[in-house]
């Protein structure tokens, strides 16, 4: 059982292949693991670098949810993706964790990993602290 249990998985989340792996409620920490698929490719045989930015942005935005014990969520105000190495199709990890955590405002940094552990890419985000009131539950 994990808090992610108590809420519906987002369609972005079933596209990306989305899968909790560890979470950590103390320091919100959480590591996630993604399906880089073929259909994800850009012409050059890479990962296009908006679902690698999609990736990051569900690696990081879950750790306020996991840090506040289900009571709250982010939108992700602002995102800034360093783009490190080509993501090439296969499985990848991100490991996400909060930086700072306000009552209105976050500030999350986190790293998407490949099969082989290569850090193919890094974010920092902002984001709006909501509460999970109204979303929607299984």
């Amino acid at each position: 059982m994990s808090i992610f249990d108590g809420f519906a998985k987002p369609p972005c989340a079933e596209t990306l292949g989305w899968q909790l792996l560890e979470a950590d409620e103390a320091t919100g920490t959480i590591r996630v693991a993604f399906d880089g698929k073929p259909e994800f490719c850009n012409p050059g045989g890479n990962i296009q670098g908006g679902f690698v930015a999609a990736m990051l942005d569900d690696t990081l935005g879950p750790t306020v949810l996991v840090k506040t014990g289900g009571t709250h969520y982010c939108a992700t105000i602002n995102l800034n993706v360093s783009f490190l190495a080509p993501a090439r199709p296969g499985n990848f990890t991100g490991v996400g964790r909060i930086a700072q955590l306000g009552k209105t405002v976050a500030f999350l940094e986190g790293e998407l990993f490949d099969a082989a552990g290569q850090c193919v890419a890094r974010a920092t985000a902002s984001a709006r602290v909501v509460p999970t009131a109204g979303l929607s539950r299984p």
